[in-house]
């Protein structure tokens, strides 16, 4: 005797331009983090290097 598995339900339906207006403000997001962060880099490292020279 072979058991069938139920065949699988129906998946919700997806709302492609929210997911894609949400993938776009991560993305904003995580490229102002980068950019903040680079910034202090580069004012830490130019610190740093000033009192190398000096």
């Amino acid at each position: 005797m072979h058991v069938q598995p139920a065949p699988p339900r129906q998946l919700p339906p997806q709302d492609m331009t929210a997911m894609d207006q949400a993938e776009q403000q991560a993305q904003r997001l995580t490229y102002g983090i980068g950019a903040v962060a680079g910034v202090v880099l580069v004012i830490l490292m130019c610190l740093l290097c000033s009192r190398v020279i000096l």
